[in-house]
């Protein structure tokens, strides 16, 4: 077996940093975005499940996420007091995304009577 073949057959080294799935409930700060993860896990002692909801900053460098968007993050260094993540992948776009675009900032929705 030569060289390359050896290196070829060995599995892609996978990723020590741990990655969450969430959804984004704010994208108001420049290159920021906040995901909220959901987490269901069992009550010690009464053992029912229960839904906890943390929400992670994280660096997101073009801009591209928005509001209602399911995204994956990753770990990473400390980029500021708050962000240790890093957006990863876009998982699935929202609709209400579409619809913040669609009604320009400044632009009054008049109702009529």
């Amino acid at each position: 077996m030569t060289a390359t073949e050896k290196t070829a057959a060995a599995p892609a080294p996978t990723s020590r940093r741990n990655e969450k799935v969430g959804q984004v409930v704010s994208t108001k700060m420049q290159k920021t975005i906040v995901v909220a993860v959901e987490m269901r896990k069992a009550h010690i002692k009464y053992k029912k499940i229960m839904r906890t909801t943390k929400k992670f900053y994280a660096h997101d460098e073009q801009s591209s996420a928005r509001l209602g968007d399911v995204v994956r993050i990753r770990e990473t260094r400390p980029l500021s007091k708050l962000k240790r993540w890093s957006l990863e992948e876009i998982v699935r776009r929202s609709a209400l995304g579409q619809l913040e675009d669609a009604v320009l900032p400044g632009e009054a929705v008049s109702q009529e009577k």
